[in-house]
């Protein structure tokens, strides 16, 4: 098999799926270094405004970044379902019809980030001094928004082919021009929270140029011609899978604007700790996020090949793997969340509040390893509606509901705002295995009939 169609049906589950995953935890962590790129460079060398600014914008941006990754998660399913049923000739139409919908999405959400961009800063309670440098960064991302798009359907698409790598390749060249063009522009030319969001648009642009040339130049399992790009079967089937995950991911990430709001409440100190503490979450949930992804594609492709026995050994071992490492991240975060956080600033209030965040949070590196491997299970099995309502009732009824209740405490502190991470998580772990011990007692009385 050709490196752009990996088999996963045979040979060693934890080997297969471990060389998987690395080169996507490599472009994870990539993706993670631009936010704490643009943080770090605006807290060493913009001002404190700037900080909460970049802390709140990203925010904002992070929330449509893992809505379309989580729609797109649709393709990656639908591509590795495909090869694993030997049927590549329907990755053409899937692809074809894929782009017109996220153009489509693209346009929607350019108009709303740069046409209100004012709005959805004043709407995150971004601190007044904040205000207007939010509205700017939000802008200028939302200008760039058809490339951050463009990225996620095309890491999609590769990993859907079994092909990890290449995005490790184009993710690693953006993050090293989004560095350059940090220090450029905010150390060179004092640009502050808008110099961030520029460097970050332009990185990404070139990756997208970069990403279509390395797609064009391998060898596919199939064609893509003129008449794939319109709306097709294969749209509503990939919508089908990618629009509950999509939705979940939606109001996900809005209770982390919310959270924020919360936050941001407490004053421009708290805000800019939580956004320091943000982008060392970020880098905390790394493993568990590849194990996710790599998951829906393993458990997909061996679903598809009608191996159901194989895909769920790999959800057994994801779970054993991000446990080791999680036990490992708590350790840091818990103990030496201070350290982290004065990678990204010097002022010593603001690295308190991120510590102080941070020692809430901590336990949720160590369930969300559990968590995250069945959740990418359920996605490559199909099981995505399952997965919406899981998260919702995680999300809505748990994390949003203690984190307010916290928050509004007389003397409120971030570090039990963190707690709602985890305790949120340990609710859903519940639910997913009492979800899996049905779906397994059905799958045995169906075998037994």
């Amino acid at each position: 098999m050709n490196n752009c169609n990996a088999d996963f049906t045979r040979g060693s589950i934890p080997k297969k799926l471990i060389s998987f995953m690395i080169p996507i935890l490599g472009a994870l962590i990539l993706q993670a270094a631009y936010g704490a790129v643009d943080l770090l460079v605006v807290g060493r060398f913009g001002s404190t405004s700037g900080l909460s600014a970049v802390s709140t914008g990203s925010q904002i941006l992070n929330l449509v970044t893992f809505v379309v990754t989580q729609l797109a998660m649709g393709i990656t399913v639908l591509i590795a379902r495909s090869i694993g049923e030997k049927r590549p000739q329907l990755i053409g139409s899937l692809i074809g019809g894929a782009t017109l919908i996220f153009t489509v999405i693209s346009v929607i959400l350019f108009v709303i980030m740069v046409g209100f961009a004012h709005g959805l800063s004043v709407l995150m309670q971004a601190p007044a001094e904040a205000v207007e440098l939010t509205s700017v960064y939000v802008r200028i991302c939302g200008a760039g928004i058809f490339f951050i798009v463009a990225y996620n359907v095309l890491a999609a698409i590769f990993r859907g082919l079994g092909d990890s790598k290449s995005p490790l390749v184009f993710v690693a060249v953006a993050c090293a021009i989004n560095v350059i063009g940090d220090l450029v522009l905010v150390a060179g030319f004092h640009m502050d929270a808008a110099g961030a969001a520029i460097a970050t648009v332009t990185a990404q642009a070139l990756s997208v140029v970069f990403a279509i040339v390395i797609l064009i130049k391998k060898e596919l399992p199939f064609k893509i011609t003129r008449k794939d790009f319109g709306l097709n079967s294969q749209c509503k089937k990939f919508l089908k899978i990618g629009l509950p995950l999509a939705l979940q991911e939606f109001l996900t990430q809005m209770s982390f604007l919310a959270l924020c709001a919360f936050v941001n409440r407490l004053g421009l100190e708290a805000s800019s700790g939580y956004g320091v503490a943000c982008k060392i979450v970020n880098f905390a949930m790394l493993v568990p996020s590849a194990l996710m992804q790599s998951m829906a594609s393993f458990v997909s492709q061996n679903i598809g090949a009608g191996k159901a026995k194989r895909a769920k050994k790999s959800m057994f071992t994801g779970i054993g793997v991000g446990l080791v490492v999680g036990c490992i991240v708590f350790l840091l975060v818990m103990f030496g969340g201070d350290i982290l956080a004065g990678f990204f600033t010097t002022d010593v209030a603001v690295i308190q509040k991120g510590y102080a965040y941070l020692k809430g949070f901590a336990l949720e590196t160590i369930v969300t390893a559990i968590l995250f491997s069945m959740v990418g299970y359920f996605n490559g099995n199909n099981k995505t509606v399952w997965v919406m309502t899981q998260g919702l009732i995680q999300t809505l009824l748990v994390r949003l509901p203690f984190a307010y209740v916290m928050s509004i405490q007389h003397h409120a502190s971030l570090t039990q705002i963190g707690l709602a991470a985890p305790v949120s998580t340990m609710v859903a772990i519940l639910l997913n295995v009492g979800f899996y011990i049905y779906l397994d007692r059905a799958e045995k009385k169906s075998n037994a009939l």
